[in-house]
């Protein structure tokens, strides 16, 4: 499983990301995330999960590569994504560490609705499982995570929904899920929601 790896051309310079409202519940949803083992670290290592809100235009507040491990973030541990470009594979940040993995992904659904607030990718075996067999909204199962093709089809998806929030699978990135929508409370949960299912006996 290669999550957690960046496969974007990154180009980053130093910066903070300022306190804000938002910013707290967005750390709030995810350490609730992080107790239920949706964001964390595999046993090789590597990081999963990430989150992020709009922070006006199509740029974003997104937690930073490698933190996936640590349950409570500070500011200090999120970056502004100010630019990407997906044909190119590029995206330009503003923080102290790299923008997630996952940055382009993230991209994809603000700049496909203007009305998405955030954005929310875990993993989650029982879910991923669940929504696939039942034949629910998921990307190609072909289309690799990180790449200039999930980011079109990400886009493709986003432009077909025409209601918030809503949960997809990353069907060929093993255990993803995406959930997105008009604000944090929503769309975690509407994760929340769609998890309890899948537990359900």
């Amino acid at each position: 499983m290669d999550d957690g790896y960046i496969k974007y051309s990154s180009e980053r310079r130093d910066g903070i990301v300022p306190e804000s409202a938002q910013l707290d519940a967005l750390n709030q949803a995810r350490t609730s995330l992080f107790d239920l083992g949706l964001i964390g670290v595999y046993p090789d290592g590597v990081g999963y999960g990430n989150l992020s809100v709009r922070a006006g235009g199509d740029q974003f507040i997104v937690t930073a590569s490698a933190t996936g491990g640590t349950r409570i973030l500070h500011s200090g541990q999120y970056c502004l994504v100010e630019t990407f470009f997906a044909d190119q594979n590029r995206v330009q940040s503003r923080g102290p560490l790299p923008a997630s993995s996952e940055a382009m992904t993230h991209g994809a659904i603000y700049a496909g609705n203007p009305a998405v607030q955030c954005v929310v990718h875990v993993h989650c075996r029982k879910l991923f499982d669940y929504w696939l067999v039942n034949n629910q909204l998921a990307t190609p199962a072909d289309i690799p995570y990180g790449t200039p093709a999930m980011a079109r089809a990400v886009a493709q998806l986003v432009l077909a929904q025409s209601i918030l929030p809503v949960l997809f699978a990353m069907a060929g990135h093993e255990e993803g899920i995406v959930a997105y929508g008009s604000d944090v409370a929503t769309t975690h949960a509407l994760l929340l929601t769609e998890l309890q299912k899948s537990q359900a006996p």
